[in-house]
């Protein structure tokens, strides 16, 4: 069996992560600590790439330009769908991606519109993933749990994989 190439793998994330509107971004501050923010997906489709919106004085920035390695994580706990993306982020100053992205939402954190001197643009271009999709429902979630209890088997009735996206 051959395993999924690239484009199909990236198919699948976008899958899992379309309709998670929240996604939380982990960074590392100057002195080594982790730290983990929720900020809203760009609506755009995943194509190796996340997009988020940030002011260009937030934290999160300086912590970006000095160590880019970052980690997003999506959890839809009504699917049962768990997806964690590692990547390289940076900062974008490119006014024509940030009319593509604009949504009048952004207008809450930005109240100048997307002309906003301090809008910025964090884009994650994904090296790895690992994700967790397991049934939804309560008929769905019972059976998960009958099926681990019968095996001893937690995974008997999810889809858990890493994937390497570079």
């Amino acid at each position: 069996m051959s395993s999924p190439d690239r484009g199909e793998q990236i198919r699948t994330l976008a899958d899992l992560i379309k309709d998670i509107r929240i996604a939380m971004l982990t960074t590392r501050t100057p002195e080594g600590r982790l730290v983990t923010r929720p900020l809203g997906t760009q609506e755009v489709e995943f194509d190796g790439d996340l997009w988020f919106a940030t002011a260009v004085d937030s934290g999160k920035v300086e912590e970006i330009q000095r160590e880019p390695q970052v980690s997003v994580a999506y959890a839809d706990p009504k699917r049962n769908t768990y997806v964690s993306v590692s990547g390289r982020a940076s900062i974008v100053d490119d006014r024509a991606k940030i009319d593509a992205l604009w949504s009048p939402a952004m207008k809450v954190f930005f109240p100048e519109g997307k002309d906003d001197p301090k809008l910025r643009l964090i884009r994650v271009q994904a090296q790895s993933a690992e994700y967790w999709d397991g049934p939804s429902g309560a008929i769905g979630a019972a059976l998960h749990f009958a099926a681990a209890a019968v095996t001893g088997n937690p995974g008997a009735m999810s889809d858990n994989e890493k994937i390497d996206l570079r």
